[in-house]
């Protein structure tokens, strides 16, 4: 992902002699090779000068231009506006921690805390729960890296990256795709803050008010319609500040979000008389079935992340260095485990306690009672959603908005229609109407984006080899390294419909659309993400090394002669 400075060359059909006939020529060459080997010091204006220094404009023939003015960064203004351009060495300032702060934002949530009890509840013993849930994040820790890499090196966005392999008109496919599932999520998630201040509030407040009256043409009830707004606004006044605003949330929520987790964890075990009926729970599975329930589960773990690992640049980006992105990434399979122990642990615990078991944390915060508790209940579930819900739902929507359409979006507007999307789905009718549906839908509909992830990294670490042009992936020039055909890469899109087509079946079937399919579709579903990945990423490495990189001849320097 180096930084392609601009090298000038002499138009390859003109000859010395004709340079030699005339002075004026010949002084016009001088000076076209003087410029260039100025050129040839500097370092792209993105790029931190102490790392890439070394940098020459010979690091790829593709970046090459024979117009000067190529030599600064232009970029079309049609690609980008401030949102969208290279991040500067000044704007880098997350550090490992918080980057690791993001994780722990994200990994603390509702969703997260019922990832292990769920895979005990189908039968496998505590520490396999827990083992599957760490298995696939540690999985996931690769192309989670390996997708932040170009972020960091060179300050692009997870829209403006898509543009190397799927082309600049092309990349709105991916970047769409992925927004579209991160605004039926903000939605939900949106939703649960808010049910979680309705289900917290004194009991007063909901059962003498008349808004607590369900309303059949608003699908819900007018208190529990204003607690989903409330929530709704305060997350939007955290998104209006920028992705500044989003980094000082993350920073300063995760050393709350660990106490109030850790509180939660003591509470449990001081009331249970210790852990030890939920270290007792072992495996009703055989082995056959065991192995039968852990892919798919595996597979269903790593689709739990596997939008954000598409997205992950949107905030590497903004990484000192690339040590700091791995650190940070590197405590994803830590915190998973350390929360998934924590949400099975309090869940089991509830049965000793209660002699029932409460596997939502919200009810059980309800049931547990007292001022304070709930004070803290309603702080601490909805500091976690919004930590999760912000980063992994609001970002990458706004970003695939503003590469769409640079000049009428910025990241606030984005996060605002985000936002407005968000209640235009109405996730209170989706959940309750069909609530299993609506997370069979986005869990698969994850999987089925593994296909992008494999022709990204593809692209740029085999076609590539990590070495991208930043002035090409803002330019819609058709010599362009990233223009391909009319803007887009067939070859890319050919991949990603042959690794999304043998999902498809499964997930219909997943979805209760068919009823019946081979055997053959039923595993290739259960490994979704693992074959999708693979296939579509080999499949767009076979065609580009088959067909060979595109070479376009270079435009005529407009100061040069015409060729007698």
């Amino acid at each position: 992902m180096l930084s392609k400075c601009f090298s000038l060359h002499l138009h390859p059909h003109l000859s010395s002699t004709s340079l030699i006939t005339k002075n004026s020529r010949l002084s016009l060459s001088l000076t076209t090779k003087l410029n260039a080997t100025h050129i040839q010091k500097q370092v792209h204006p993105f790029l931190p000068a102490r790392k890439y220094s070394r940098l020459t404009p010979m690091a790829s023939s593709q970046s090459s231009r024979n117009d000067p003015k190529l030599a600064q960064f232009e970029p079309d203004p049609t690609l980008t506006n401030d949102d969208l351009k290279p991040t500067t060495p000044a704007e880098r300032t997350y550090s490992g921690w918080e980057m690791a702060s993001l994780w722990i934002g994200l990994v603390v949530g509702v969703p997260s805390y019922y990832l292990a009890g769920s895979l005990v509840d189908l039968g496998m013993a505590w520490w396999q729960g827990i083992a599957t849930v760490v298995a696939a994040n540690i999985i996931l820790l690769v192309p989670l890296i390996l997708t932040g890499h170009p972020g960091t090196r060179y300050g692009i966005s997870f829209p403006v990256l898509a543009r190397s392999s799927f082309g600049i008109r092309g990349a709105h496919i991916p970047t769409l795709l992925r927004a579209l599932v991160g605004c039926g999520w903000y939605g939900i998630e949106t939703w649960i803050g808010g049910e979680a201040i309705f289900i917290l509030l004194p009991q007063f407040i909901k059962g003498n008010s008349s808004c607590s009256q369900f309303l059949p043409w608003l699908g819900t009830s007018p208190l529990e319609f204003a607690c989903f707004i409330v929530f709704w606004v305060a997350q939007l006044a955290i998104v209006w500040k920028g992705m500044d605003g989003i980094r000082e949330l993350e920073k300063f929520s995760a050393p709350i979000l660990i106490i109030l987790t850790s509180c939660l964890l003591i509470w449990a075990y001081v009331k249970a008389g210790g852990f030890g009926y939920v270290l007792s729970i072992s495996s009703r599975l055989s082995s056959s079935e065991f192995w039968a329930l852990f892919f798919p589960s595996l597979t269903a773990n790593i689709s739990f992340w596997a939008t954000l690992a598409l997205n992950i640049p949107d905030f590497t980006r903004y990484a000192k260095s690339q040590t700091d992105q791995i650190i940070g990434h590197a405590g994803l399979p830590i915190f998973m485990g350390a929360f998934t122990f924590v949400g099975l642990a309090v869940t089991l615990s509830t049965r000793v306690i209660f002699g029932q078991v409460i596997s939502s944390p919200i009810q059980l915060l309800e049931r547990i009672g007292g001022l304070t508790t709930m004070i803290l209940a309603i702080f601490g579930i909805s500091l976690a959603t919004i930590t999760t819900n912000i980063a992994a739902n609001v970002v990458a929507p706004a970003n695939a908005l503003v590469n769409l359409s640079p000049s009428k979006f910025t990241f606030r507007r984005g996060a605002l229609l985000t936002a407005l999307l968000g209640i235009a789905f109405q996730p209170w009718r989706l959940l309750k109407s069909s609530e299993s549906f609506v997370y069979t839908w986005l869990v698969g509909y994850s999987a089925l984006l593994g296909p992008i992830g494999g022709i990204v990294l593809a692209d740029y670490y085999l076609i590539r080899k990590t070495d991208l042009s930043v002035n090409d992936l803002y330019s819609l020039s058709p010599y362009g390294a990233y223009y391909y055909s009319g803007g887009y890469n067939l070859a890319a899109m050919a991949a990603l419909i042959a690794g999304i087509l043998p999902v498809i079946p499964g997930f219909l079937q997943n979805v209760g659309v068919v009823s019946s399919i081979p055997e053959t579709f039923v595993v290739i579903y259960n490994n979704a993400w693992f074959f999708s990945f693979f296939l579509a990423g080999f499949l767009y490495w076979s065609v580009s090394v088959l067909t060979g990189k595109r070479k376009k001849p270079l435009p005529r320097d407009p100061l040069l002669p015409s060729e007698t």
